[in-house]
């Protein structure tokens, strides 16, 4: 079976400090006040979910553990919500990590957004079983927004790996 997805460029290693930074900034942006917009992505799942794929060895389950107990203090939730479903969905992205790799990012994108539902269901059943009311289905927009986001984060966060560290017109790499 040939990819569906070819390059044509070769990818440096991660640094591990792209990777703390740009999960310290999709927590940042989760703490941007929402008002009454229900479709805001989750950007730390987004990005928590890239890592789990495309670094599975540094990235993982207790990333996700950390991360969703920062955030459940952050918003002020049912405490271990988050975490909760963050672990599951680094566990999912975990398992399904080097099939997602064969891919095109759009294909990605729609093979994360099951995951992505997870994450809503396991919040909701969790907050539901300490006494929440239901919200409405429009609470379910947050998966759809965070799988179309799936897309222009994939090229943003491999942007610092796609640049030569020194750049020779003799080489054909």
């Amino acid at each position: 079976m040939q990819p569906t997805h070819r390059s044509s460029r070769l990818l440096q290693p991660v640094r591990m400090g792209f990777v703390v930074f740009s999960l310290l900034l999709a927590l940042t942006l989760s703490l941007i006040p929402a008002g009454h917009f229900l479709a805001m992505p989750d950007f730390v799942a987004l990005v928590l979910a890239f890592w789990c794929v495309r670094e599975p060895l540094r990235v993982g389950m207790a990333t996700g553990f950390v991360l969703g107990l920062v955030v459940d203090v952050a918003h002020g939730a049912v405490m271990g919500q988050h975490a909760a479903a963050y672990v599951l969905l680094a566990w999912a992205s975990l398992q399904n990590s080097r099939r997602l790799l064969w891919f095109s990012p759009g294909a990605q994108a729609l093979h994360m957004l099951p995951l992505f539902l997870m994450v809503q269901v396991v919040m909701l059943l969790l907050r539901l079983l300490a006494g929440d009311r239901f919200p409405g289905w429009e609470y379910f927009f947050t998966c759809f927004t965070t799988a179309i986001l799936w897309l222009p984060a994939h090229y943003l966060l491999l942007l610092p790996q796609l640049r030569p560290e020194e750049r020779d017109e003799n080489r054909p790499l």
